[in-house]
């Protein structure tokens, strides 16, 4: 079928493969590039790759605000760390005093 700007391959069977309730259906899948996440399809093959799509969108067509495929960090020396976070010393920064904690009425 084709491949995205990243090499992964995406490929659609030659004959219907599946039947579902409104017909028959095409087998899809993609090859991914050695040791990749599965959440690095692009949207304009995510679409085609899922049966929302008979094509993939064009890179044209994508909207201002898609941006491009960032992976995800967790478990990474890259991963965020909020402030306290026990990875970064485990010490919040003191309070600036525009917060007044919540006492019960007696």
């Amino acid at each position: 079928m084709g491949k995205d700007n990243d090499g992964r391959a995406y490929y659609e069977s030659r004959r219907p493969t599946r039947k579902t309730g409104g017909g028959e259906r095409y087998e899809r899948w993609v090859i991914y590039k050695k040791g990749e996440d599965a959440s690095a399809v692009p949207p304009e093959w995510w679409g085609w790759l899922h049966y929302m799509e008979d094509q993939p969108i064009p890179m044209e067509a994508r909207k201002p605000w898609q941006l491009p495929y960032e992976p995800n960090k967790t478990g990474t020396a890259e991963a965020y760390r909020p402030p306290g976070s026990a990875y970064k010393g485990g010490h919040r920064p003191p309070a600036t005093g525009d917060y007044d904690a919540w006492t019960p009425e007696s």
